[in-house]
């Protein structure tokens, strides 16, 4: 049966759509885990709604998503809000997180950019900045080819209209993220308490 109100049927479609992606999802939670677990972190930004999803992230990575296991290190990097004015300030917007991400980002540590249009300049800034400190970044976008998706080593484009489908398809994709992640971390955390005497 087809669902009938046309926000809610644009969503089942994007869904269907976005199933293919599931596998890829999957693997940035394993070699996420893994950054995490080795001490490294995770840097994540976006504008408007995608900066809420990419706090929304963090969140789960240095609280929890369902199971209880250690915190690790997440940053959204919109969050800091005199660093974010003064970068803007001094710097202009298109610095306001590649400037943190100079900041706070190591070899090895992974950059998520999110932006529905795949177009926002301070974002590209941010994935450029990773690049050229030999961080990892993955982009979450709206459809594909765009911007961002071009200067991320990896990206996972929503295949939708409307930015609303985009960030709801967002959201689910971060939950499956974190899903990835625990299924790594906590099987590694239960290994650890098991050869304890």
């Amino acid at each position: 049966m087809s669902l009938t109100h046309p926000h809610l049927a644009a969503l089942e479609l994007a869904l269907r759509r976005f199933d293919a992606q599931a596998a890829r999802i999957e693997e940035w939670g394993r070699r996420l885990a893994c950054v995490l677990e080795a001490g490294g972190r995770l840097l994540a930004c976006g504008n408007g709604g995608s900066a809420e999803q990419a706090q929304h992230l963090t969140a789960e990575l240095v609280g929890r998503y369902e199971d209880d296991r250690p915190p690790y290190a997440a940053i959204p990097l919109h969050a800091d809000l005199p660093a974010l004015t003064a970068i803007v300030n001094d710097y202009g917007s298109d610095e306001m997180f590649a400037r943190q991400v100079r900041a706070h980002g190591r070899p090895g540590d992974v950059l998520i950019g999110l932006s529905t249009s795949g177009g926002s300049r301070n974002v590209i800034a941010a994935a450029e900045a990773a690049e050229e400190i030999g961080m990892r970044t993955w982009a979450l976008t709206g459809p594909a080819p765009n911007p961002l998706a071009g200067v991320c080593a990896d990206a996972v484009a929503v295949d939708a209209p409307c930015t609303a489908t985009v960030q709801e398809i967002h959201l689910a994709a971060i939950h499956m993220l974190c899903a990835a992640v625990d299924g790594v971390l906590c099987r590694t955390s239960d290994a650890a308490g098991e050869g304890v005497a």
